[in-house]
Order: C-alpha cells, then structure tokens, then sequence
C-alpha cells in the first residue's frame, strides 16, 4: 500500500511538473514557456525606441521610489492624527490600497493586491488585478530581454483568491549586467503600471467622444438597475431606463450630477414648497401633533402613506403645522426657503416644509414622461441602491449597461494599476522597491562608499525603514477599518 501511495505522489508530481503547475497551500501556481518567443520578439523590435521607453521607465520608477517614500509617511501623519483627534470621517476617507510584489527562485518579480470591495465588483476587481498583473511583468520581461538576460518563462498564479503573473529570469545575467541596465528592468514594471493607469484615464475621460456614434450624454441620468430593497421600487418609483432630469430644483445632466446634488440635498435643510393662504386651508385637516423621540413634530397618522406632516409660519405664530397631501402639495409648486420666497400677484402665500425625522428628506425626482417620483428617506439610500449611467443609446437595441462596464473597469484598472506602480516603488524587503533601491546606490555610490559591504548596509537600513513604513500604514489602516 505505501509503495502504491509513492508511485500515485511520484506520477502525480510528475504530471504536475509536465503542465508547469506547482500546487501549496494556499498557493497555485502555471509557468509555460508558450510564449517566450513573443516575448523575445518584443523584445528585439525596434532596440532605441525600447532603449528611450526603458530609460524614461527607469527615472520614473527612480522618481516613484522616493515619492511612494513622502506619499507613505504624509499617509501615516494624516492617519495619526486622524486617531488623535477621534474624528473620522466615515464618507470620504482615501484609503491605501496594498499592493504587495514577492520574489520566488531565481528571480521572479509578481504583483498581488489585496483590498476589501462589493461583492458585485469581484468581476472587475480580479480582472483589473490580473491585467495589471500581467502588464507589470510583461514590463520586467521585455525589459531584461532588451538588456540581454535570459528570459525563462511567464507564468500566473493564485494566491487564497487573489490572481496575478510573474516571469522568471536567470539571476547569474541579471547580476552580470550593470547596475543601470538592472534598473531599466527593475522599474519596467512599476513603469507598465504607470503607463496603463493613464491610458485608462484616457479612455475614461474620452469615453464620451469614443462612444458618441452609440451613445449620447448631457441630457440625465439613465438608470441601468434598481435594487430590490430600494426605497425606489415600487408602481410610481423608478424604473430601468427611466431618465433622471431635476432631484428637486437641482438639474441632473449626468451621474456626477445626480451624486452631487444628492449631496447638497443631504447637507442642507429640507426645502419648502409654496402653497397659497386658500390651498392650505383647503387640502389640511386637524390632527393631533406630537414630538418624536428626536424632537422633531409628527401631525400626521402614522397609517397614511400620503400624507406628510408640514410646518410653516404666518405673521403671528412662527410653529404651525398641517397634515397635507404631499403629491397635491408639490406637484407644481415653487421650491423655497422662507415665505419671502413664495410673494408672488399679491396673493397670500406660505413656505410649508416637510416635518421628517432627523437626516430624512423629502425629495422629488423628475423622470419624465412619468410622474415625478416623490421619495422620503436617506439621500444615501437613494444613492446606494439606483445605479445609472450618462450614456444614453441613440438605438433601443443598444446595450445600457456597456459604458457602465468600461467606465467600471476603467476606473478599476487606474486604481489598481496605479497602487501596484506605487506600492512596489517603495524601498520595502520583497517589493520591486527593493531591487530598485540596490540598483540605485551601485549605480551613486560606488565613488563614495568603495566597500560593496558598506552600500548593502546603507541598502538594508533604508529597506529597513521602508519596511517598518509600509507595515505602519497597513496595520493602522486595518486598525481603522476595523474599528469602525
């Protein structure tokens, strides 16, 4: 029985071995040699222009090293006192993404994000992670064949879930190579990173001249989803499709619109509607008024779903309060803030305005042809659970949710890419920053300090405090997060 188990491990290592996987915990792992002669390719076409591509590549990853260096520590200053000062600020906190690059045998450069998103963007996510991936080290690749190192294989690989790529160079080349030659290879990556994050800005901001002859925008908000717990459902609330045009008398020309003014409405008081002296005596009936337990004054039953508590003030009281129709209210009423707003042909006119809860507004959404939707909650629950998008198909056979998805994927891939070219500049044990950084005092200061020893001490000690840097802005970042 123990031979039969040795014989089924031994075939099934060599099984393995033949595939090019390599199987841990927590750990899968594909290198081929399939595509080694693409990648020589690239590497031989047009030497000065990759000799210029790789040059610029190495000052901007030299340049990113010490900037990842200044972003950490002013990220680690703003996050101390932030704690300090006990006030987070729970909305519009810029979280650091982190980006960790590990080397294996030889000299295998990879790239693995890791950071807490929706589970409806784990499509995006990993996709982004992976192409980033793959462009880093396409970068070191093609960059060490240029420099004349021997290029042994690409592979990718799956950390628990996380994907990415690397490619495995021969190490004796590498270190026969001089130290500015290193660099170029070393910075490739960081360099790729760059270089893909702005391209998909690019796209991003030219998505709408791109997608012109398909779509068109500047005239609302199209909603492509509505959940189905949304305080939007339901027979006169939104609906795919729909075009969002005002939320009260903010415009919505666009979805940063449509963000921004649920913003300002979330922010400010709750706005008033102008009701003429015989219309409120018309529509409002007498009802009992009592405080709420947040101090706010309710008058209406609380079995009405039409009915909405208003209060408003005439020359001798400045506190009264009417249970009104909210739709007969609103609709076709001028927004205000004071009764000063509401003087208009001599007519006697009140600013009558929602008595909510504490944060609960009432809002009116125009999506014509329909009926205006009216909402009473949460702004951010709104904004939460209705997904839209600027574009809107010239053609019903389009699809709506198209430009959602390169918008989504674009921003993805900027902030991905964008953190993996930051993180792995850093000056930190196991991060391109490392290689980067020992390249870099060969290439200064082998005039200054003559003994080889003394460089790597100087080397171990920044890469030392680059480390404890880094490690500091993770654990409190975590610490933040988690405290909340």
């Amino acid at each position: 029985v123990l031979q039969s188990s040795n014989s089924l491990k031994a075939s099934y290592e060599d099984w393995l071995l033949t595939y090019g996987l390599s199987v841990s915990p927590f750990h899968l792992r594909w290198q081929t040699a399939l595509f080694n002669r693409q990648f020589y390719n690239w590497g031989r076409w047009k030497p000065k222009f990759l000799y210029l591509w790789f040059s610029v590549g190495m000052v901007f990853g030299i340049v990113a090293m010490f900037g990842s260096v200044i972003l950490l520590g002013k990220t680690l200053l703003q996050t101390l006192t932030q704690m300090l000062t006990e006030a987070p600020k729970a909305q519009n906190d810029r979280m650091l993404q982190v980006v960790v690059s590990v080397p294996s045998s030889g000299l295998c450069l990879r790239a693995v994000p890791g950071v807490n998103l929706p589970v409806s963007q784990l499509t995006y996510f990993f996709s982004a992670i992976l192409l980033s991936g793959v462009i880093h080290e396409v970068g070191h690749g093609v960059a060490a064949i240029r420099e004349q190192v021997r290029f042994n294989g690409f592979g990718i690989f799956i950390f628990i879930v996380y994907p990415g790529a690397f490619v495995d160079l021969f190490t004796t080349h590498l270190q026969l190579i001089s130290p500015v030659q290193q660099l170029r290879i070393f910075c490739a990556g960081v360099w790729h990173n760059f270089v893909l994050g702005a391209a998909s800005f690019m796209v991003l901001f030219l998505l709408p001249a791109i997608l012109f002859p398909f779509y068109y925008t500047g005239v609302g908000a199209l909603v492509t989803e509505v959940t189905e717990d949304s305080p939007a459902n339901g027979p006169r609330g939104l609906f795919v499709g729909d075009l969002v045009t005002n939320l009260q008398d903010c415009p919505v020309y666009n979805v940063e619109d449509w963000n921004s003014c649920l913003g300002d409405i979330s922010e400010k008081s709750q706005v008033g509607y102008c009701v003429s002296a015989a219309t409120l005596q018309q529509l409002s009936f007498p009802a009992r008024v009592y405080r709420r337990l947040d101090g706010t004054v309710e008058c209406c039953s609380n079995n009405s779903l039409t009915d909405i508590c208003f209060s408003y003030s005439n020359k001798l009281d400045s506190h009264l309060y009417a249970c009104l129709p909210a739709r007969k209210v609103i609709e076709a009423s001028k927004v205000c803030r004071t009764n000063m707003d509401c003087h208009k042909d001599f007519a006697p006119s009140f600013c009558v305005t929602p008595s909510l809860e504490n944060q609960t507004r009432l809002i009116r959404v125009k999506h014509p042809p329909h009926i205006d939707m009216l909402y009473v909650g949460h702004p951010m629950h709104l904004q939460y659970t209705v997904s839209l998008s600027s574009f809107v198909p010239r053609q019903n056979f389009l699809s709506i949710d198209l430009p959602v998805v390169i918008e989504t994927f674009c921003k993805y891939l900027i902030s991905l890419s964008g953190a993996l070219a930051v993180i792995n500049a850093v000056p930190c044990f196991a991060l391109d920053g490392q290689w980067i950084l020992n390249s870099f005092l060969e290439a200064t200061l082998s005039s200054l300090i003559v003994e080889k020893q003394n460089r790597e001490l100087v080397g171990f000690l920044i890469l030392l405090a680059g480390s404890a840097l880094l490690a500091a802005n993770v654990a409190l970042g975590l610490w933040m997060v988690t405290a909340r």
